[in-house]
């Protein structure tokens, strides 16, 4: 478990931050529900149906590498100008609640309505120029997940073995991902059903968890007070 460290950002906004502490199942649950595979199997199917096991390991695999590229140039660049433009962790947390809230909200509004069309097969063979997108963005790296990533990476600071906590977890949910993808037929074939009732379930939860990340924002810049965060 680690606190938020001191930002040269908040001694510039004269802000006294609350110091909220994430342990490695929390920051996993959360990153997770943004960056998980759920998401990913149908589109996945979809692109590749028209393509050999071979291709689709290896659009997989591209598609992850691009991925774990993509996530570490955004933390990276993210904490760079966080202390650039004077952004504080809270108001990045916060952006990141609004976008995951608005998304999920309108996957769900969608769901409910029976407006879902079913994703037709394309006419055009997919190619590995797809696995940069729309695959590893924005399909597997979301825009709130990248979000979450710089404010979890963020609140690291320089303890090292939080920052290894974070990656390490990271990890985990892309090689879960690539896992998924490989197998993605088979489990769309065997729990198709059950997908749906949890990617529903899942929508919800996204929802939520927006609007919790907005309200411990609001609560850690002191707009919101009485708040347990």
């Amino acid at each position: 478990m680690f606190p938020i460290t001191a930002f040269a950002q908040e001694l510039a906004l004269g802000i006294s931050m609350p110091q909220p502490e994430f342990g490695a199942r929390k920051i996993f649950f959360i990153l997770f529900l943004m960056l998980g595979p759920i998401k990913i199997l149908v589109p996945f199917v979809n692109m590749s149906r028209r393509a050999d096991s071979a291709f689709r390991r290896r659009l997989a695999t591209r598609a992850i590498l691009f991925s774990a590229a993509a996530l570490t140039i955004a933390v990276l660049l993210g904490r760079s100008m966080l202390e650039s433009f004077e952004i504080s962790v809270p108001v990045l947390a916060m952006t990141g609640g609004i976008v995951l809230f608005l998304v999920a909200l309108g996957t769900v509004l969608q769901q409910s309505s029976g407006s879902v069309e079913r994703p037709k097969e394309a006419e055009q063979p997919v190619e590995l120029v797809h696995a940069l997108t729309p695959l590893a963005f924005p399909i597997i790296v979301t825009p709130y997940g990248v979000a979450a990533v710089i404010v979890f990476a963020t609140l690291a600071g320089g303890q090292y073995q939080s920052q290894f906590t974070v990656g390490a977890i990271v990890g985990l949910i892309l090689l879960l991902d690539w896992v998924a993808m490989l197998f993605a037929e088979s489990i769309l074939r065997w729990v198709g059903t059950a997908l749906q009732v949890f990617a529903v379930v899942l929508g919800v939860t996204q929802i939520a968890l927006g609007l919790q990340i907005i309200l411990r924002s609001l609560c850690m810049i002191g707009v919101a007070t009485g708040c347990h965060i």
